[in-house]
């Protein structure tokens, strides 16, 4: 896989900040750590490969909104125009998504800017700020599967390598 080092993608998320300022930078630099850190106990993935993703993801993955392959499940002000919508929607239509992918997805929906979370904080705090939608219980029952999916590989809870997890979602 081709991927930025790590320099680079602190570079690179450095940049982005200055055009867009705000929390979402601290969300992506502990979705970044969320990733390392359950990447480190499964067979298949590569921790700093995962972290860089993390780190990366709201500036560089369309697959990280999306566990459920259905742009309207979107949830938000979609600010595409018609030909950026019609490019993601195909783009998600064929992609297969690799575990990288769907940890991203996971670690996205685990991480506020303030710390780790249990995914039904943070699924309900989205929904809260953004809306939610007739697909919206859909795409969670996808993200727990996910998440399924993980801790049967690790054989253990997520939530045991997200440090503060506890303190975050019962803030």
């Amino acid at each position: 896989m081709n991927v930025p080092s790590i320099e680079e993608t602190k570079r690179l998320l450095s940049e982005a900040e200055k055009l867009n300022p705000g929390p979402w930078i601290n969300h992506s630099i502990l979705a970044a750590d969320a990733a390392r850190n359950i990447a480190s106990y499964h067979r298949d993935l590569d921790p700093e490969i995962a972290y860089i993703l993390g780190y990366l993801h709201d500036i560089g993955s369309l697959t990280h909104s999306f566990p459920l392959k259905n742009l309207d499940s979107y949830s938000g002000n979609n600010d595409c125009n018609a030909e950026e919508f019609d490019f993601i929607k195909k783009y998600i239509a064929r992609v297969n998504y690799s575990a990288y992918d769907e940890l991203i997805q996971l670690c996205d929906a685990l991480t506020t800017p303030k710390g780790f979370c249990l995914l039904e904080k943070r699924l309900v705090d989205v929904g809260l700020r953004y809306g939610v939608n007739d697909l919206t219980v859909l795409k969670w029952k996808a993200t727990f599967e996910i998440k399924r999916k993980f801790e049967d590989v690790i054989g253990r809870s997520i939530y045991e390598l997200l440090p503060g997890v506890d303190e975050t979602t019962f803030l």
